[in-house]
């Protein structure tokens, strides 16, 4: 076939805005041009020879890759194969056993190559985007991001991130949050995975124990020195949460660390967490003062552990069952969840006359 330039100055053009634009390798979309441009040949020309496309910004080639052997008889398959009286009008240098390149350049190639470059380079864009959206959210799965509410629907609320929308589930709203469109707000990022239909799925959360923790993260110093370690965390989303908290420094007293000077550094994170009670307590290894701690602020007669069934009967006043227990037994069940222990809670009267039966 007769060789014809054709140029390719504006998909070059293209790529250099894409590369400038969002960042995306020339490189990248260069070899991925090659393979569609490979394949559409293949198409049009209904040919299974092995082609090779040559690509830069003065012209665009197409080469047929062909092994030499020595005669024809040698030839099993002519698409691919070329004997070496021919290879020789292509290369005076061939000799059986090498591979040439002979160029098969359509004249009308450059029509094909401009739609198979339009089409390409507008996948390869999507895929890279793709990718790059995917890699640069897989590093902050587990962190905190910002992001604009755009709409509401029975799946849950979908959040503008900046280069791509994430959805917080149902599951993961506090229930007495009214998000708004347009509203900006910070959110926990819980997943991310490739398996998305239209990219990368990331899944947010307002709700998750881990973005009180994550927030207190970013408000307390002594917590990214590892200086102050929060040991444990139990939420009920929208309404209080319990953690507890160890200093690794006896000079620095973790509770204090996290909520500062007159509430400076936990007013913030209630603010975000629309006015939900925090309660923070010192962790401890010895497991009744734990218990204790955590069902603070109720005040503890006497607890009695039993290590077997991780049980812990605690004794309190009568007049402080109501603050052991909480409203709705929520003081109670925080406790539990944070320190992973049963708790049964005891007035000292029921005690006393469980002593006389």
């Amino acid at each position: 076939m007769k060789s014809e330039k054709i140029s390719s100055k504006e998909l070059f053009n293209a790529i250099d805005q894409i590369y400038e634009e969002k960042g995306i390798t020339k490189e990248y979309l260069i070899e991925s041009l090659k393979l569609a441009l490979e394949t559409a040949y293949k198409r049009n020309y209904d040919t299974n020879e092995n082609i090779v496309v040559d690509i830069n910004e003065q012209n665009i080639k197409v080469y047929a890759v062909k092994q030499v052997v020595e005669k024809e008889e040698n030839i099993e398959d002519k698409s691919i194969q070329i004997t070496l009286d021919e290879a020789k009008k292509y290369s005076k240098r061939a000799k059986s056993g090498d591979t040439i390149n002979i160029e098969v350049t359509p004249k009308n190639f450059g029509r094909i190559a401009a739609a198979a470059g339009k089409q390409i380079i507008v996948q390869r864009l999507r895929e890279a985007e793709r990718d790059l959206v995917y890699t640069q959210y897989a590093d902050k799965e587990g962190q905190i991001v910002v992001g604009v509410v755009q709409r509401t629907d029975k799946f849950g609320t979908i959040v503008d991130l900046g280069r791509v929308e994430a959805l917080i589930p149902v599951k993961e709203q506090v229930k007495t949050e009214q998000l708004q469109t347009h509203q900006r707000i910070r959110v926990y990022v819980e997943s991310v995975s490739e398996s998305g239909k239209f990219g990368p799925q990331i899944v947010l959360s307002r709700k998750s124990p881990n973005f009180v923790k994550k927030l207190f993260e970013l408000e307390v110093p002594e917590i990214l020195d590892g200086i102050v370690e929060i040991k444990g965390i139990a939420r009920e989303a929208g309404s209080r949460t319990k953690i507890a908290v160890w200093s690794n420094d006896e000079n620095i007293d973790p509770v204090g660390s996290l909520v500062g000077k007159k509430g400076i550094r936990i007013q913030p994170i209630i603010d975000e967490l629309n006015g939900e009670r925090i309660d923070i307590i010192p962790y401890s290894d010895d497991i009744p003062s734990y218990i204790i701690n955590a069902l603070s602020p109720a005040v503890i007669l006497a607890i009695d552990i039993n290590d077997e069934e991780k049980m812990a009967t605690v004794v309190v006043p009568d007049d402080s069952l109501s603050f052991a227990i909480g409203a709705g037994g929520q003081n109670a069940r925080l406790a539990a969840m944070l320190t992973g222990w049963k708790i049964d809670i005891k007035t000292e009267t029921q005690i006393k006359e469980k002593i006389i039966e």
